[in-house]
């Protein structure tokens, strides 16, 4: 199905001061990951844009994403801002990672005293939210009247949009997010139950496809991979019977030696489209063997 260089990427999260994310960061790129990744959160993790420029000064080609942002927290004028000035002082190595919001943090929209919609209201204000964020990073002057948004003369600084746009980093589970995802962004993340099989990744795949049409050759397809060789992040592994998983066919979970495991990533590629694969970075060291074997290939 693709022939699409295969990516890798570390979705990091926390450190103990700005010594440990600076070391963190330069280890992910000396072991060959193309990316580093930040999720969204309030309460326990660091906010993403900070994060990712002092890890982007210092390394010299990582590139930089947010995995993802939650949309409800976030102005896009805000958005725009924040992701064409990183994207700028980055020399464009900045990738733009945006959902509708876990199904379980209405604890953090409380937080921030707004309310957590139906997972119908939050697509559709994320889809509103793209367009305007797509236009302002074009250099347009927006004014919204939108349900959501109501941006008047919205515009952000010229210079940041005299390089291209980062690419767009959709992720998402149900089917009307996935063909938001096939219709807008660039790169698409598949969100996965731990248990979902090959089969099940192939028919989310597919409601992709289906919205992306002729555009989906040019869509890349990113898989978090949740274990590797039996081992798994300490929050998942707390949680989850990997063994189990494993045995029940879990798309997330890959096993065997280096060369097993890329062969069997590249059969992956060739049958669904996945190409870009992220892992935890407490499984970085064990998953590194495998991205020396197939970067870019």
């Amino acid at each position: 199905m693709s022939d699409r260089p295969f990516r890798f990427g570390v979705v990091a999260a926390q450190a103990a001061d700005s010594r440990e994310w600076v070391e963190k960061a330069r280890r992910i790129e000396t072991l060959g990951y193309d990316v580093m990744l930040i999720p969204d959160g309030l309460a326990h993790l660091m906010a993403p844009f900070p994060a990712l420029a002092v890890a982007a000064g210092a390394t010299q080609a990582l590139r930089v994403g947010t995995y993802v942002l939650a949309n409800d927290y976030r102005n896009p004028l805000l958005v725009a801002q924040d992701a064409a000035t990183l994207n700028f002082l980055t020399d464009g190595r900045f990738e733009l990672g945006l959902g509708a919001g876990r199904p379980d943090a209405a604890a953090e929209n409380r937080m921030l005293g707004i309310p957590f919609d139906s997972g119908r209201t939050r697509v559709a204000r994320l889809a509103e939210s793209i367009a305007i964020i797509k236009r302002l990073l074009a250099g347009e002057r927006v004014t919204d009247a939108g349900p959501m948004y109501g941006n008047v003369d919205a515009a952000i600084a010229p210079q940041l949009t005299r390089r291209p746009a980062p690419p767009l980093l959709i992720a998402g589970s149900g089917r009307a997010l996935l063909s938001l995802a096939g219709q807008e962004a660039d790169i698409v993340a598949l969100g996965l139950a731990p248990d979902a099989t090959e089969t099940i990744a192939a028919e989310k795949i597919g409601w992709v496809r289906e919205a992306a049409g002729a555009r989906f050759d040019r869509i890349e397809v990113n898989l978090n991979l949740l274990a590797v060789n039996g081992r798994a992040p300490r929050w998942v592994a707390g949680r989850m019977d990997i063994a189990a998983l494993e045995r029940a066919g879990s798309i997330a979970i890959v096993a065997g030696s280096p060369d097993e495991i890329a062969d069997e990533l590249r059969r992956r590629r060739a049958v669904l489209g996945i190409s870009y694969l992220c892992v935890s970075e407490e499984l970085m060291d064990d998953f590194a063997p495998v991205v020396e074997r197939l970067a870019g290939q």
